[in-house]
């Protein structure tokens, strides 16, 4: 079994570079399926009522003070930045006491040295979505009869993950979410988390993983009242109840602000990795003052249900190219057909055939390389291209193809109509 690096290289998917440790760089054919799973995402999530959102990479660090965030990361797991304006660093150096007293600057003062000045950072790179949905659920004053109001985003974040623990994909630095935060009122909350795991099986079983799910109950260190930790705590059991779930107990490994719903599944080497998410959320609406307006025009406080199906697009993609060994469903794969023609005089047919295909939108490419047919059955097997098209003098004739799979199957000769409504079924149904 291969691991994801090197498949990613030999199929010119990602790579990773010493320039950019923990930060992937994507390939042509690795933006496709990465593209193709955020379109995917995005059909779900439209489908169920949620709406896109887009929030900064770069915010002041007091969100995540605020959030409760910056007492659990701060700053050995967040990429902390001081940018301070012209004025503010001149006020530093007119008042170092001052500065430094309101936490703006340290002052290093070494013995007989001349002191240095070092200002505080007071903007983070962020490593997570939520605290900014709550500013995006403050724009303006919300009703009841806004919610249950599903906010998504597919943001970009940075972690400051150890240098012995960065591994390909499986555990970057710069990692992209596909996240969501329900804004909702305490008597949404089964109906919500329920759509929520629907959504997420959905999701899986496309892919053929054997997952469960566990719930992860209350750590020591967390935010918030006992009594919320124990109503969401109670919320959680009870939908996994109704829902007939059995669902495997992860004491104590509940996200600080609330409990959750995790679900683990197993990879094409048996190894367990924890994807999607659901989490109920009573502290951060407290944290951040999150109002609606009930029927009785009296305010009242949201619960926050924070949801991710995949996780990372990074993990993810790592996961599915080492389960699939490169060779992905139709519908994710790079390159979905290639054209072989056995000479140069078939080339202007291959072409045809081609043109035919990507008039249906499907990716299809033609080998037109000086070499022997069986070295391009061979490459295009090699690159997990599922459908290999063969053209010489007899399918120019018949106005067809040979038709051979990755896996080295002989479909025979096919019209080329009948090919692509074959092609195109295996991509609408994700087979």
């Amino acid at each position: 079994m291969k691991d994801h690096r090197e498949i990613g290289r030999e199929l010119e998917l990602f790579f990773t570079d010493d320039i950019a440790p923990g930060a992937p760089f994507w390939l042509p054919k690795g933006m496709i399926i990465f593209k193709e799973l955020e379109k995917f995402i995005r059909e779900l999530t439209e489908k169920a009522g949620y709406l896109e959102t887009s929030t900064p990479i770069m915010v002041k660090s007091q969100l995540f003070k605020d959030s409760g965030h910056w007492t659990k990361f701060g700053e050995h797991n967040m990429y902390n930045l001081a940018l301070y304006e012209d004025e503010e660093e001149q006020a530093f150096l007119e008042n170092l006491e001052l500065a430094e007293k309101n936490g703006q600057v340290k002052v290093l003062k070494p013995k007989g040295g001349t002191p240095t000045i070092w200002p505080q950072a007071n903007y983070t790179l962020k490593p997570m979505n939520c605290p900014e949905s709550t500013i995006l659920y403050r724009f303006k004053q919300r009703s009841y009869k806004e919610l249950p109001l599903r906010l998504s985003e597919i943001g970009r974040l940075h972690r400051r993950e150890k240098s012995g623990e960065v591994n390909g994909l499986l555990r970057v630095r710069q990692l992209t979410m596909d996240d969501a935060h329900i804004y909702a009122r305490e008597d949404q909350i089964f109906e919500e988390t329920s759509n929520i795991l629907d959504m997420i099986m959905e999701f899986y079983k496309s892919f053929g993983f054997e997952y469960e799910f566990r719930l992860a109950t209350r750590p020591e260190e967390r935010a918030g009242k006992d009594e919320n930790w124990d109503k969401a705590e109670k919320d959680l059991a009870e939908v996994l109840k109704k829902k007939n779930i059995k669902a495997g107990n992860k004491k104590g490994d509940g996200a600080f602000y609330g409990p959750k719903i995790d679900l683990h599944i197993k990879d094409a080497l048996g190894r367990e990795w924890q994807l999607a998410t659901v989490q109920l959320d009573f502290h951060q609406p407290e944290a951040f003052k999150l109002e609606y307006i009930d029927e009785k025009g009296e305010p009242q406080r949201p619960v926050m249900i924070h949801r991710a199906i995949f996780g990372s697009f990074e993990r993810f993609i790592a996961i599915l190219t080492e389960h699939f060994q490169g060779a992905f469903p139709v519908w994710l794969s790079p390159v979905q057909a290639q054209v072989l023609p056995i000479s140069d005089k078939f080339i202007p047919y291959a072409k045809n055939v081609a043109d035919d295909l990507k008039s249906a939108d499907i990716r299809v490419e033609v080998d037109e390389r000086n070499e022997t047919l069986q070295a391009k059955i061979r490459d295009a097997s090699m690159q997990k291209v599922p459908y290999i098209l063969i053209v010489g003098a007899k399918e120019e004739k018949a106005k067809k193809v040979a038709v051979r799979t990755r896996e080295g199957k002989d479909e025979g000769a096919m019209n080329v109509g009948k090919l692509i409504e074959k092609i195109r079924n295996d991509i609408e149904n994700k087979s």
